[in-house]
């Protein structure tokens, strides 16, 4: 195996040699993913119960390790959604102790100071992320204590590489992070890696940006993979030739390429005649994976019974 340069010179072997296995699949094969979002991971159960086999990616969710969710002031929806993640980076340790699968998180990070609700939304909170590069606020202040919190999280995972995917689908303004333009974004981005990969020495992190905004990319020396999240409003078979295009073209042709995010799950004989470099795709959790509102159970089988397909 080649090994590819990491963006954090520092990186454990483990996260290098797992870059370096996306970089040289890619184009050869792809990564079956699935998220979950309880801790029962009924999704997982769901797909094993089709197919015979589980995603080799998996991913989870760190919403209730937000240090500041209102409870006061939070619709039962949100609490129920707090409730039914806690818990997650545990049984993540524990999976990935376990197997032999690949680690994803992401994070849907309550608005570090004010905010109702799920104030991971704009819409829920009017914090303005432009004001923690200013020294002495109170938003300053709030980020770094939050971020710091997640830091002794993911410690906890030490030689166990982690796809840490932060401020994800910035190139919309539906979260706080992405509220004031992606380039805002870029700079929380930058700022978190040099303080998790300097101060916190956060070595078994692989840096996932999530934006194809040409002016937002952070720079290479800060971005291991390059992601796109896609949900199309109907199916059609689709190797996401055109979300590949898009991807390059806004970020860097240099990077490992991978579907974060998706609604419908490629299709594996179109991935198989183009090609179209991913290192793995995302389906996201709950009716997107279970049941056939998105991915028939057909759909499900041909991509985990295919060559092409890397699962667990």
């Amino acid at each position: 195996m080649c090994m590819i340069q990491t963006a954090n010179k520092n990186a454990i072997p483990e996260a290098k040699a797992l870059l370096s296995y996306f970089a040289e699949i890619s184009g050869k094969k792809i990564i079956t993913g699935q998220h979950t979002q309880t801790v029962p991971m009924e999704e997982i159960s769901y797909i094993k119960s089709v197919t015979g086999k589980e995603p080799k990616l998996r991913g989870f969710e760190l919403l209730s390790y937000s240090p500041n969710i209102n409870y006061s002031d939070s619709d039962i929806e949100c609490l129920t959604e707090v409730e039914e993640n806690r818990n997650t980076a545990e049984i993540a340790l524990k999976w990935a102790k376990e197997n032999s699968g690949i680690l994803t998180f992401t994070f849907h990070w309550f608005s570090p100071l004010g905010g109702h609700g799920k104030s991971f939304y704009a819409e829920n909170t009017d914090f303005d992320a432009s004001r923690i590069f200013q020294e002495g606020t109170e938003e300053r202040s709030c980020f770094f204590r939050d971020m710091d919190v997640i830091a002794e999280l993911l410690k906890k995972f030490e030689g166990i590489p982690i796809l840490w995917r932060p401020f994800h689908e910035c190139y919309g303004d539906w979260f706080w992070w992405g509220a004031k333009g992606p380039v805002v974004a870029s700079r929380l981005y930058s700022l978190m890696f040099d303080y998790y990969t300097n101060f916190h020495k956060l070595d078994n992190l692989l840096w996932v940006w999530n934006c194809n905004v040409k002016e937002a990319y952070p720079g290479d020396d800060k971005v291991d993979v390059v992601s796109i999240d896609v949900y199309r409003q109907q199916y059609e078979p689709t190797d996401y030739s055109r979300e590949y295009r898009s991807l390059c073209e806004g970020s860097s042709k240099n990077k490992v390429c991978a579907l974060a995010e998706v609604g419908y799950i490629p299709d594996v004989s179109l991935l198989e005649q183009t090609h179209i470099p991913w290192a793995y795709y995302m389906t996201w959790s709950k009716e997107f994976c279970i049941g056939e509102k998105y991915n028939s159970k057909s759909s499900l089988l041909k991509m985990y019974e295919s060559r092409y397909a890397v699962t667990l």
